[in-house]
């Protein structure tokens, strides 16, 4: 089974603005990543899992009459929260999807504090059975 771990940042406060963290935090943020996603690759879980750019360079697309993309820098959903990044891993049971969730949820932040970051949970539905 394959499930999607969405890692959800805090907009607005300091707690995951990587962009003004000492450099030795930001680098000890991105070591726990690639240990994470190396151990996960490891054990043949590791899909796909990406870092995203902050909300503001985020688009909008909607597609116009003509077909062509029209695009825009929003609306975008109030929220509290936005997403920061991502994988997608293949495990046996739902029980691997959430170790390997808390897991990421523990990333360190600023001084090497654990961010207790949420991270959602969401099994990829697959298509139907092949004729």
């Amino acid at each position: 089974m394959r499930y999607m771990l969405m890692m959800h940042a805090p907009r607005g406060t300091s707690e995951y603005q990587v962009s003004e963290w000492a450099p030795q935090d930001l680098e000890a943020h991105i070591d726990f990543m690639g240990r994470l996603n190396r151990e996960l690759t490891e054990k043949g879980e590791f899909v796909a899992g990406e870092g995203l750019t902050p909300p503001g360079q985020a688009r909008v697309v909607r597609v116009k009459k003509d077909g062509t993309p029209a695009v825009t820098d929003g609306p975008f959903p109030e929220a509290k929260e936005f997403l920061a990044g991502f994988w997608i891993v293949e495990v046996d049971r739902a029980e691997r999807a959430y170790e390997i969730a808390a897991k990421i949820s523990s990333a360190p932040g600023p001084g090497g504090t654990p961010l207790i970051i949420p991270v959602e949970v969401r099994q990829v539905m697959s298509g139907p059975p092949e004729v």
